[in-house]
C-alpha cells in the first residue's frame, strides 16, 4: 500500500494505537472478573494473561529460557488535546526466565527481606519498561562493539565490521535484567512472592510518564495477577534528597505507602516501633528551637524559617509543616506558566524540567546570560520589561527558548551580590524585571515587598532552600547544631532511623481479588516432607489449589502434587500422599464434605527416587554463614558487612566503626575474639606467634598468609 501526505500516516498511526491498551487505566478492574483472574493463584493467572494480551516475537525462540514477551500501550485518549496528535507509545516487556538454566540462580532481593528459606522457584518474570521506549524483544539488536542497531539477520556489523554472536545478544539479554535505567523493572517468583527493582519517573529519565502513573500500573497488574506479597528496596530521589526521609516527615510513611507499602524490616536490627517513633520525633520537632537567640545557630537558617513563615497564610509549627509548605510551593510553580506580556504561547512537547529536547544546556545558558547583560546595562534601579529583554536578545535563539529563559530568569542570582527580581507592573500589567542587591532578597529568595507583585520565590530559589533545608534540618551528616545536645542527639538519631529503614512491603490480601467464580474451591495447601531431616517445607509458602466443588480428595492430592512441582525446582520428584489429620479416610470423599470452610490444609509427602535437586533448596544458596552483630541483627539485611578472620561471624562495618565511605581492614578480629584472645595470654596457655599477631593486627594468620576478610 502507497501512502502519501502526513496527515494520512497520522491517521493510520492513530488507527494502530487506537488498537492498544491505554496504559494510565490498564488493566481494568472488570478485566479480572471477565477473565476469571480473581480467586486465582500467580502461576496460572500470568500464563493466562500473557497468552491473551501478550506477543512472542520471534528471537525468543533464540533463548527459551528467556521468552520475552511484548504489550504496547498508548498513552492518554486520542482525542486528548489535538485531534491530530499520536499517543505516546509505551511497550511493557515482560522477561519469562527459566530459573533452573539461568545464570543467577539464587535471588538477592529474597535474602535481605526474609524470604530466604523460600525454595528457589522454577520461573521469574520481568516486568519492563525500558526507558529509551524500545523492546528487549523485537528484530533489532544493538552492536555489541559500537552500539549501532542491527537486524537479528545480520551477524555482521556495517559501521565497525564487529560480527555479534548468539552468545554477544545473549549477554545483552542478560543485561537488560541488570540495567538501573529502566522506568520501570518489577519481578515476581513463580509462587507470587515478588520484587520491585526500579521506578524512574520524569527526574530519572521519563517522556510522558510520572513516577505515580508507574506505580498505578504495577499496583493494578499485581492485584489482576494474583501477586501474593511484593518488596522494595527504598532508594528513591526526589531533587537529589533522600526522598524516604522527606516523604516521612511530610506524610508519615515513605512514597511507596501511598500504594499500601508498609513496614518490612529495618536493617540495623530497627523495629516497627522504632520507626513510628523516629517519624513522630522529627516531624513533630518544633520550628522554635531555630528561631531563638543561641549563639550556635546559622543566622541564614533563622532567616529563611522566617521568610518562608511570612508567606504562609497559616503559622508553620514543626517540621511537617514547614517541609510540606516547601513541597507546596514547588509543586504549584510547576503548574504556573508565565505570561510574557500578549504573546500567545502555543502547545509544545517538553521533558519533565519544561526544557525542549532540542536545546542544550549550554545553549541555554547561554541566552541567559545574555538576558544579564541587558539588566546590567539598565542604569540605577529602573525595571525593564519582559518584552524590552526578549527584543535585545531576538537573535540569539528562537521565540520558545526566549520564553522559557525569561521564565527561569526570575530569581537568578549574579555575581557581585546581585539578584534578579520580578514584579507585575502595577499600572499596565507587563511583566518587569532588575538587578537588586542579594541581602534584600533574603540570599537569593525573591522578597515579598510592596514593589514586587510576585509574591513566590522561582522554583529555582526553592529547591536551592529545600536542599539547604534538608541538609540543615534533616540529614543526619550535615545537621546543623542546635540550641542544646539533648535535643539535637535524638534528632539526629531519628533522622538515622529513618534512613536505616529502606525495606518496604505490600501484601495482596485475599480481599482485594473478589471471586467471581462460585462453583469453585479454593484451599491454600501447606506441605510437609516425610523424608527430611533438615526440613525445608516449614520455609515452603501454601499453595492455593482450585477445585471444582465435586472435587474427592484424590483430586486434592494430585493437584497438590501438580502445584507444588509446577512452582518449585526443588519439588519436581515430589508426591503427596496423604492428607494431615485425615488418615484412612477414602480417597473418593469428596473435599468439601470433609474439609468444610477449614482454611489451610497440610498436606505430608516425598520424593520419588533420587531427587538431586538439593541445590534448589533455598533461595539463600547452598552458603552457610553466621551473622550475630551487635545491633542484634541474626540475618542479612542488606548493609555492607564483613566476617571475622577468627570466628568467622559476620556483623555490619558500621557496627565495628567502620564508616561506609572507609576502606574494609585487609585484617579483622572481633572484640569476642580479641577478647578471648588476651585472656589466653594473660593465663600463659598461649604461646602462638599467631595470637600475637592477631593482637596486634597483623593480617598474618596460622600459615603465614595474608587472609582478606569477606565482605558481604
Amino acid at each position: 500500500m502507497v501512502i502519501s501526505g502526513g496527515k494520512t500516516l497520522k491517521r493510520m498511526k492513530r488507527r494502530v494505537t487506537a488498537d492498544f491498551y491505554d496504559f494510565l487505566s490498564f488493566p481494568s478492574p472488570s478485566l479480572v472478573t471477565t477473565e476469571n483472574f480473581a480467586g486465582e493463584p500467580f502461576r496460572t493467572n500470568v500464563r493466562s494473561f500473557l497468552t491473551k494480551h501478550a506477543l512472542l516475537p520471534p528471537p525468543s525462540a533464540l533463548f527459551p529460557h528467556l521468552m520475552t514477551w511484548q504489550i504496547l500501550f498508548r498513552i492518554g485518549d486520542l482525542t486528548d488535546g489535538f485531534p491530530e496528535s499520536v499517543p505516546a507509545v509505551v511497550c511493557l516487556d515482560v522477561v519469562e526466565e527459566d530459573v533452573a538454566r539461568s545464570r543467577s540462580v539464587y535471588c538477592d532481593q529474597c535474602r535481605v527481606f526474609g524470604w530466604s528459606g523460600h525454595p528457589v522457584c522454577g520461573k521469574r518474570y520481568h516486568f519492563i519498561i525500558k526507558a529509551d521506549g524500545s523492546s528487549i524483544g523485537g528484530y533489532h539488536k544493538p552492536c555489541m562493539c559500537c552500539g549501532d542497531i542491527l537486524h537479528l539477520s545480520e551477524s555482521r556489523c556495517k559501521s565497525c565490521n564487529h560480527v555479534t554472536t548468539t552468545d554477544d545478544v545473549e549477554d545483552w539479554v542478560y543485561h537488560q535484567l541488570e540495567n538501573t535505567t529502566h522506568l520501570l523493572h518489577g519481578v515476581v517468583h513463580a509462587n507470587g512472592y515478588g520484587h520491585l527493582l526500579r521506578v524512574n519517573g520524569r527526574e530519572g529519565g521519563s517522556r510522558f510518564l510520572s513516577g505515580c502513573h508507574i506505580m498505578d500500573f504495577w499496583d493494578r497488574l499485581c492485584k489482576t495477577l494474583g501477586v501474593r506479597k511484593v518488596s522494595v528496596m527504598d532508594v528513591s530521589k526526589k531533587y537529589g534528597l533522600d526522598y524516604r526521609l522527606l516523604h516521612a516527615i511530610m506524610k508519615g510513611h515513605p512514597w511507596y505507602g501511598d500504594w499500601g507499602y508498609e513496614f518490612g524490616s529495618g536493617s540495623y536490627c530497627l523495629t516497627q516501633e522504632a520507626y513510628k517513633n523516629a517519624v513522630e520525633n522529627l516531624s513533630n520537632l518544633p520550628l522554635s528551637i531555630f528561631l531563638s537567640n543561641g549563639q550556635n545557630l546559622h543566622s541564614r537558617l533563622q532567616d529563611m524559617l522566617s521568610y518562608y513563615q511570612s508567606l504562609s497564610e497559616h503559622k508553620l509549627v514543626n517540621m511537617r509543616d514547614l517541609f510540606c509548605f516547601l513541597m507546596y510551593l514547588i509543586k504549584d510553580v510547576h503548574k504556573t506558566v508565565p505570561k510574557v506580556d500578549d504573546i500567545n504561547c502555543k502547545k509544545r512537547r517538553f521533558n519533565a524540567s519544561g526544557i525542549s529536547s532540542s536545546w542544550e544546556k549550554n545553549d541555554i545558558e547561554c541566552v541567559k546570560e545574555a538576558m544579564l547583560r541587558v539588566l546590567r546595562a539598565v542604569s540605577g534601579s529602573n525595571w525593564v520589561s519582559w518584552r524590552a529583554v526578549r527584543g535585545a536578545v531576538c537573535k540569539v535563539a528562537s521565540p520558545e527558548l526566549l520564553d522559557y529563559c525569561l521564565g527561569e530568569l526570575e530569581g537568578k542570582v549574579v555575581c557581585g551580590g546581585m539578584v534578579v527580581n520580578t514584579r507585575c507592573n502595577p499600572q499596565t500589567g507587563t511583566l518587569e524585571c532588575r538587578l537588586e542587591a542579594a541581602n534584600d532578597s533574603c540570599y537569593g529568595i525573591i522578597a515579598n515587598n510592596n514593589s514586587s507583585g510576585l509574591k513566590f520565590p522561582s522554583e529555582e530559589n526553592l529547591l536551592q532552600c529545600l536542599k539547604y533545608l534538608y541538609e540543615s534540618m534533616l540529614h543526619p551528616q550535615m545537621m546543623l547544631k542546635y540550641v542544646t545536645e539533648e535535643t539535637r542527639i535524638p534528632a539526629l538519631t531519628s533522622a538515622q532511623k529513618l534512613l536505616d529503614c529502606k525495606q518496604f512491603v505490600k501484601a495482596y490480601s485475599p480481599e482485594m481479588f473478589p471471586v467471581s467464580d462460585f462453583y469453585k474451591i479454593r484451599i491454600p495447601c501447606q506441605v510437609e516432607l516425610a523424608d527430611e531431616s533438615e526440613d525445608c517445607a516449614g520455609r515452603t509458602p501454601p499453595e492455593l489449589i482450585v477445585l471444582p466443588m465435586n472435587a474427592t480428595l484424590y483430586d486434592l492430592k494430585v493437584e497438590a502434587t501438580n502445584a507444588f512441582q509446577d512452582v518449585y525446582l526443588m519439588f519436581r520428584r515430589f508426591q503427596v500422599d496423604e492428607l494431615l489429620g485425615y488418615r484412612g479416610v477414602d480417597d473418593s470423599t469428596q473435599v468439601m464434605l470433609l474439609l468444610g470452610s477449614k482454611e489451610t490444609v497440610c498436606m505430608r509427602g516425598r520424593f520419588i527416587g533420587k531427587n538431586g535437586l538439593n541445590k534448589f533448596r533455598m533461595e539463600r544458596g547452598l552458603e552457610r554463614w553466621t551473622l550475630d552483630c551487635s545491633c542484634g541483627a541474626k540475618d542479612d539485611d542488606g548493609e555492607r558487612m564483613l566476617a571475622c578472620d577468627i570466628c568467622e561471624v559476620w556483623r555490619h562495618t558500621r557496627c565495628s566503626d567502620i564508616h561506609d565511605t572507609d576502606p574494609v581492614p585487609a585484617c579483622f578480629v572481633c572484640p569476642k575474639c580479641l577478647n578471648f584472645d588476651s585472656k589466653t595470654k594473660s593465663t600463659g596457655h598461649c604461646k602462638d606467634e599467631t595470637a600475637a599477631n592477631v593482637s596486634t593486627g597483623s593480617s598474618c594468620f596460622g600459615n603465614g598468609l595474608s587472609v582478606p576478610p569477606d565482605v558481604r
